[in-house]
Protein backbone atom coordinates (compact mmCIF):
# COMPACT_ATOMS: atom_id res chain seq x y z
CA UNK A 1 0.00 0.00 0.00
CA UNK A 2 1.31 3.47 -0.90
CA UNK A 3 2.39 5.65 2.00
CA UNK A 4 0.24 8.66 2.84
CA UNK A 5 2.59 9.62 5.69
CA UNK A 6 4.65 11.84 3.41
CA UNK A 7 6.14 15.33 3.80
CA UNK A 8 3.59 18.05 3.14
CA UNK A 9 4.35 21.62 2.16
CA UNK A 10 2.54 24.84 1.28
CA UNK A 11 2.37 26.99 -1.86
CA UNK A 12 1.06 30.54 -1.53
CA UNK A 13 0.25 32.89 -4.41
CA UNK A 14 -0.37 35.63 -1.81
CA UNK A 15 -3.86 36.63 -3.00
CA UNK A 16 -5.63 39.78 -1.86
CA UNK A 17 -8.96 39.01 -0.20
CA UNK A 18 -12.05 41.10 -0.89
CA UNK A 19 -12.08 44.20 1.29
CA UNK A 20 -8.34 44.08 1.93
CA UNK A 21 -5.21 45.58 0.39
CA UNK A 22 -1.67 44.49 -0.50
CA UNK A 23 -0.35 44.96 3.05
CA UNK A 24 -3.08 42.70 4.41
CA UNK A 25 -2.11 40.06 1.84
CA UNK A 26 1.57 40.19 2.83
CA UNK A 27 0.67 39.99 6.52
CA UNK A 28 -1.65 37.04 5.83
CA UNK A 29 1.16 35.29 3.94
CA UNK A 30 3.46 35.59 6.97
CA UNK A 31 0.70 34.59 9.38
CA UNK A 32 0.02 31.41 7.40
CA UNK A 33 3.74 30.63 7.24
CA UNK A 34 4.01 30.89 11.02
CA UNK A 35 0.93 28.73 11.52
CA UNK A 36 2.03 25.98 9.12
CA UNK A 37 5.53 26.03 10.62
CA UNK A 38 3.97 25.27 14.01
CA UNK A 39 1.95 22.44 12.43
CA UNK A 40 5.16 20.86 11.13
CA UNK A 41 4.92 21.50 7.38
CA UNK A 42 8.19 20.92 5.53
CA UNK A 43 8.45 23.98 3.29
CA UNK A 44 6.58 27.13 2.40
CA UNK A 45 6.90 28.36 -1.18
CA UNK A 46 5.80 31.64 -2.69
CA UNK A 47 4.81 32.04 -6.34
CA UNK A 48 5.80 34.65 -8.93
CA UNK A 49 3.12 36.57 -10.83
CA UNK A 50 3.25 39.96 -12.53
CA UNK A 51 0.76 42.66 -13.50
CA UNK A 52 -1.92 40.92 -11.42
CA UNK A 53 -3.59 43.42 -9.04
CA UNK A 54 -5.18 40.62 -6.99
CA UNK A 55 -1.87 38.86 -6.17
CA UNK A 56 1.09 40.44 -4.35
CA UNK A 57 3.63 37.79 -5.42
CA UNK A 58 5.65 39.82 -7.95
CA UNK A 59 8.90 40.43 -6.01
CA UNK A 60 9.15 36.81 -4.89
CA UNK A 61 12.65 36.92 -3.40
CA UNK A 62 11.67 39.89 -1.18
CA UNK A 63 8.63 37.99 0.09
CA UNK A 64 10.80 34.92 0.76
CA UNK A 65 13.24 37.06 2.77
CA UNK A 66 10.34 38.62 4.69
CA UNK A 67 8.93 35.16 5.48
CA UNK A 68 12.32 33.79 6.55
CA UNK A 69 12.65 36.78 8.91
CA UNK A 70 9.36 35.96 10.62
CA UNK A 71 9.75 32.17 10.91
CA UNK A 72 12.34 29.97 12.58
CA UNK A 73 12.53 26.46 11.09
CA UNK A 74 10.37 25.95 8.04
CA UNK A 75 12.16 25.94 4.68
CA UNK A 76 11.09 28.90 2.53
CA UNK A 77 11.45 29.06 -1.23
CA UNK A 78 10.09 29.96 -4.63
CA UNK A 79 7.30 28.21 -6.41
CA UNK A 80 8.87 29.46 -8.51
CA UNK A 81 11.32 31.96 -9.77
CA UNK A 82 10.38 32.36 -13.45
CA UNK A 83 13.76 32.32 -15.14
CA UNK A 84 12.81 34.08 -18.39
CA UNK A 85 12.41 37.20 -16.23
CA UNK A 86 15.73 37.01 -14.38
CA UNK A 87 19.43 36.75 -15.12
CA UNK A 88 20.72 33.58 -13.38
CA UNK A 89 23.59 35.51 -11.76
CA UNK A 90 21.15 37.93 -10.08
CA UNK A 91 19.04 35.00 -8.83
CA UNK A 92 22.19 33.29 -7.51
CA UNK A 93 23.27 36.44 -5.66
CA UNK A 94 19.83 37.03 -4.14
CA UNK A 95 19.31 33.44 -3.02
CA UNK A 96 22.95 33.07 -2.02
CA UNK A 97 22.53 36.10 0.24
CA UNK A 98 19.37 34.64 1.82
CA UNK A 99 21.06 31.25 2.30
CA UNK A 100 23.97 33.01 4.01
CA UNK A 101 21.64 34.78 6.45
CA UNK A 102 19.35 31.74 6.90
CA UNK A 103 21.50 28.62 6.36
CA UNK A 104 19.77 25.38 5.27
CA UNK A 105 16.37 27.04 5.02
CA UNK A 106 16.22 28.30 1.42
CA UNK A 107 14.81 26.41 -1.61
CA UNK A 108 14.89 27.53 -5.23
CA UNK A 109 12.06 26.30 -7.44
CA UNK A 110 12.53 27.29 -11.08
CA UNK A 111 9.92 27.73 -13.81
CA UNK A 112 10.23 28.31 -17.54
CA UNK A 113 7.04 30.39 -18.02
CA UNK A 114 7.03 34.17 -17.47
CA UNK A 115 4.17 34.09 -14.95
CA UNK A 116 2.20 36.78 -16.75
CA UNK A 117 0.78 37.90 -20.11
CA UNK A 118 3.10 38.36 -23.09
CA UNK A 119 3.03 42.19 -23.06
CA UNK A 120 4.09 42.24 -19.41
CA UNK A 121 6.61 39.48 -20.12
CA UNK A 122 8.16 41.73 -22.76
CA UNK A 123 8.43 44.56 -20.22
CA UNK A 124 10.09 42.21 -17.70
CA UNK A 125 12.30 40.36 -20.13
CA UNK A 126 16.01 40.53 -19.56
CA UNK A 127 16.68 40.12 -23.29
CA UNK A 128 14.77 40.55 -26.52
CA UNK A 129 15.46 36.92 -27.39
CA UNK A 130 13.01 34.33 -26.14
CA UNK A 131 14.73 33.27 -22.94
CA UNK A 132 12.17 30.49 -22.44
CA UNK A 133 14.42 28.46 -24.74
CA UNK A 134 17.53 29.13 -22.64
CA UNK A 135 15.86 27.62 -19.56
CA UNK A 136 17.99 24.41 -19.46
CA UNK A 137 21.21 26.43 -19.73
CA UNK A 138 20.00 28.91 -17.10
CA UNK A 139 19.26 26.06 -14.68
CA UNK A 140 22.76 24.64 -15.25
CA UNK A 141 24.24 28.10 -14.67
CA UNK A 142 22.49 28.31 -11.29
CA UNK A 143 23.67 24.84 -10.27
CA UNK A 144 27.17 26.02 -11.17
CA UNK A 145 26.95 29.31 -9.23
CA UNK A 146 25.90 27.47 -6.05
CA UNK A 147 28.61 24.84 -6.47
CA UNK A 148 32.10 24.58 -4.95
CA UNK A 149 34.74 27.31 -5.30
CA UNK A 150 37.12 25.11 -7.29
CA UNK A 151 34.53 24.61 -10.06
CA UNK A 152 33.78 28.32 -10.61
CA UNK A 153 34.73 30.37 -13.67
CA UNK A 154 35.61 34.07 -13.79
CA UNK A 155 32.07 35.20 -13.02
CA UNK A 156 30.99 34.09 -9.55
CA UNK A 157 27.97 34.69 -7.31
CA UNK A 158 29.10 36.27 -4.04
CA UNK A 159 27.51 35.27 -1.73
CA UNK A 160 26.31 32.06 -3.38
CA UNK A 161 29.40 29.98 -4.08
CA UNK A 162 29.34 26.79 -2.03
CA UNK A 163 25.84 27.34 -0.65
CA UNK A 164 24.48 24.32 -2.59
CA UNK A 165 20.95 25.71 -2.47
CA UNK A 166 18.56 22.91 -3.49
CA UNK A 167 17.07 23.49 -6.93
CA UNK A 168 13.68 22.12 -7.97
CA UNK A 169 12.32 22.05 -11.53
CA UNK A 170 8.69 23.19 -11.72
CA UNK A 171 6.43 22.23 -14.56
CA UNK A 172 2.90 22.09 -15.94
CA UNK A 173 3.79 20.14 -19.10
CA UNK A 174 5.98 17.19 -20.06
CA UNK A 175 8.93 19.37 -21.22
CA UNK A 176 10.04 20.06 -17.67
CA UNK A 177 9.80 16.36 -16.76
CA UNK A 178 12.46 15.52 -19.35
CA UNK A 179 14.71 18.32 -18.09
CA UNK A 180 14.39 17.43 -14.39
CA UNK A 181 15.08 13.77 -15.21
CA UNK A 182 18.13 14.51 -17.36
CA UNK A 183 19.68 16.82 -14.74
CA UNK A 184 18.87 14.47 -11.85
CA UNK A 185 16.90 17.14 -9.98
CA UNK A 186 13.67 16.99 -7.95
CA UNK A 187 10.52 17.68 -9.97
CA UNK A 188 7.37 19.53 -8.90
CA UNK A 189 4.24 19.26 -11.04
CA UNK A 190 1.64 22.04 -11.01
CA UNK A 191 -1.53 19.95 -10.81
CA UNK A 192 -3.15 22.71 -8.73
CA UNK A 193 -4.04 24.56 -11.96
CA UNK A 194 -2.79 22.45 -14.91
CA UNK A 195 -3.51 18.79 -14.11
CA UNK A 196 -3.89 17.62 -17.70
CA UNK A 197 -0.36 16.25 -18.17
CA UNK A 198 0.29 15.21 -14.56
CA UNK A 199 0.18 11.45 -15.05
CA UNK A 200 2.30 11.55 -18.19
CA UNK A 201 4.85 13.93 -16.66
CA UNK A 202 5.26 11.78 -13.53
CA UNK A 203 5.79 8.71 -15.70
CA UNK A 204 8.38 10.43 -17.95
CA UNK A 205 10.30 11.85 -15.00
CA UNK A 206 10.57 8.50 -13.23
CA UNK A 207 11.37 6.51 -16.36
CA UNK A 208 14.09 8.85 -17.60
CA UNK A 209 15.64 9.95 -14.30
CA UNK A 210 19.45 9.93 -14.26
CA UNK A 211 21.11 9.81 -10.83
CA UNK A 212 23.22 12.90 -10.12
CA UNK A 213 25.29 14.43 -7.33
CA UNK A 214 22.07 16.13 -6.23
CA UNK A 215 19.79 13.06 -6.12
CA UNK A 216 20.37 9.32 -6.41
CA UNK A 217 16.74 8.55 -7.21
CA UNK A 218 13.69 10.51 -8.47
CA UNK A 219 12.01 12.89 -6.03
CA UNK A 220 8.50 13.61 -7.27
CA UNK A 221 6.43 16.40 -5.73
CA UNK A 222 2.88 17.26 -6.75
CA UNK A 223 1.16 20.55 -6.01
CA UNK A 224 -2.60 20.26 -5.57
CA UNK A 225 -5.56 22.08 -4.07
CA UNK A 226 -6.77 21.19 -0.59
CA UNK A 227 -10.05 22.33 0.95
CA UNK A 228 -10.47 20.44 4.23
CA UNK A 229 -13.11 21.23 6.86
CA UNK A 230 -15.09 19.66 9.69
CA UNK A 231 -17.70 18.26 7.29
CA UNK A 232 -17.98 17.51 3.57
CA UNK A 233 -20.75 20.11 3.32
CA UNK A 234 -18.61 22.86 4.84
CA UNK A 235 -15.68 22.00 2.56
CA UNK A 236 -17.97 22.18 -0.47
CA UNK A 237 -19.16 25.63 0.61
CA UNK A 238 -15.58 26.85 1.24
CA UNK A 239 -14.51 25.51 -2.17
CA UNK A 240 -16.68 28.08 -3.94
CA UNK A 241 -13.96 30.71 -3.22
CA UNK A 242 -11.54 28.48 -5.15
CA UNK A 243 -14.02 28.03 -7.99
CA UNK A 244 -14.52 31.80 -8.19
CA UNK A 245 -10.72 32.18 -8.26
CA UNK A 246 -10.46 29.85 -11.27
CA UNK A 247 -13.47 31.50 -12.92
CA UNK A 248 -11.47 34.76 -12.76
CA UNK A 249 -8.60 32.99 -14.52
CA UNK A 250 -10.94 31.67 -17.23
CA UNK A 251 -12.47 35.11 -17.79
CA UNK A 252 -9.24 37.06 -17.38
CA UNK A 253 -11.01 39.22 -14.80
CA UNK A 254 -9.25 40.88 -11.87
CA UNK A 255 -11.29 40.02 -8.80
CA UNK A 256 -9.86 39.54 -5.31
CA UNK A 257 -10.31 36.27 -3.44
CA UNK A 258 -14.05 36.22 -2.77
CA UNK A 259 -16.15 34.85 0.10
CA UNK A 260 -17.91 31.52 -0.41
CA UNK A 261 -21.37 31.43 -1.99
CA UNK A 262 -24.23 28.96 -1.53
CA UNK A 263 -24.23 28.08 -5.21
CA UNK A 264 -22.02 28.75 -8.24
CA UNK A 265 -24.87 28.11 -10.69
CA UNK A 266 -25.73 31.77 -11.21
CA UNK A 267 -22.07 32.82 -11.52
CA UNK A 268 -20.78 30.73 -14.42
CA UNK A 269 -21.96 29.39 -17.75
CA UNK A 270 -21.71 25.64 -18.45
CA UNK A 271 -18.59 26.24 -20.56
CA UNK A 272 -16.96 28.36 -17.85
CA UNK A 273 -17.86 25.74 -15.25
CA UNK A 274 -16.22 23.02 -17.33
CA UNK A 275 -13.04 25.06 -17.82
CA UNK A 276 -12.76 26.22 -14.21
CA UNK A 277 -13.49 22.80 -12.68
CA UNK A 278 -11.02 21.08 -15.01
CA UNK A 279 -8.27 23.41 -13.73
CA UNK A 280 -9.19 22.46 -10.16
CA UNK A 281 -9.78 18.76 -10.85
CA UNK A 282 -6.85 17.62 -8.68
CA UNK A 283 -8.28 18.74 -5.34
CA UNK A 284 -8.56 17.03 -1.98
CA UNK A 285 -11.85 18.27 -0.58
CA UNK A 286 -14.00 17.29 2.38
CA UNK A 287 -13.86 16.22 6.00
CA UNK A 288 -10.80 14.57 7.52
CA UNK A 289 -12.04 11.09 6.67
CA UNK A 290 -12.93 12.09 3.12
CA UNK A 291 -9.56 13.77 2.55
CA UNK A 292 -7.79 10.74 4.03
CA UNK A 293 -9.55 8.45 1.54
CA UNK A 294 -8.86 10.81 -1.38
CA UNK A 295 -5.18 11.06 -0.48
CA UNK A 296 -4.93 7.28 -0.04
CA UNK A 297 -6.46 6.78 -3.50
CA UNK A 298 -4.12 9.38 -4.98
CA UNK A 299 -1.06 7.75 -3.42
CA UNK A 300 -2.16 4.26 -4.46
CA UNK A 301 -2.04 5.55 -8.03
CA UNK A 302 0.91 7.96 -8.03
CA UNK A 303 2.92 7.33 -4.83
CA UNK A 304 4.56 10.77 -4.87
CA UNK A 305 7.39 11.66 -2.49
CA UNK A 306 5.98 14.96 -1.24
CA UNK A 307 2.77 16.90 -1.56
CA UNK A 308 2.50 20.68 -1.75
CA UNK A 309 -0.91 22.13 -0.96
CA UNK A 310 -2.59 25.31 -2.16
CA UNK A 311 -5.67 26.40 -0.31
CA UNK A 312 -7.88 29.19 -1.68
CA UNK A 313 -10.06 29.70 1.38
CA UNK A 314 -11.46 33.15 2.17
CA UNK A 315 -11.52 32.94 5.98
CA UNK A 316 -7.88 32.81 7.22
CA UNK A 317 -8.84 30.73 10.28
CA UNK A 318 -10.64 28.18 8.14
CA UNK A 319 -7.65 28.16 5.78
CA UNK A 320 -5.35 27.32 8.71
CA UNK A 321 -7.77 24.65 9.88
CA UNK A 322 -7.70 23.12 6.39
CA UNK A 323 -3.91 22.80 6.58
CA UNK A 324 -4.19 21.43 10.11
CA UNK A 325 -6.61 18.72 8.95
CA UNK A 326 -4.29 17.80 6.08
CA UNK A 327 -1.34 17.50 8.49
CA UNK A 328 -3.42 15.32 10.82
CA UNK A 329 -4.27 13.06 7.86
CA UNK A 330 -0.65 12.51 6.82
CA UNK A 331 0.41 12.09 10.45
CA UNK A 332 -2.22 9.41 10.93
CA UNK A 333 -4.00 11.42 13.63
Amino acid sequence: MANIQIPVSVLNLAPIREGQDSKHAVDAMVDLAQATEEMGFTRYWIAEHHNTPTLVSSATSILIKHTLEHTERIRVGSGGIMLPNHAPLVVAEQFGTMATIYPDRVDLGLGRAPGTDMVTASALRRSQNDSVYTFPDDVKALLHYFGPEDEQTNVKAYPGVGTNIPIYILGSSTDSAYLAASLGLPYVFASHFAPRYMEEAISIYRARFKPSKYLDQPYMMVCLNVIAAETDEEAKLLSTSMHQFFLNVVRGSQMPLLPPVESMDHLWSPTEEQMATSMASVTLMGSKNTVRQQLTDFQEKYNVDEMMAVSYIFDPDKQKRSYEILKEVVDGA
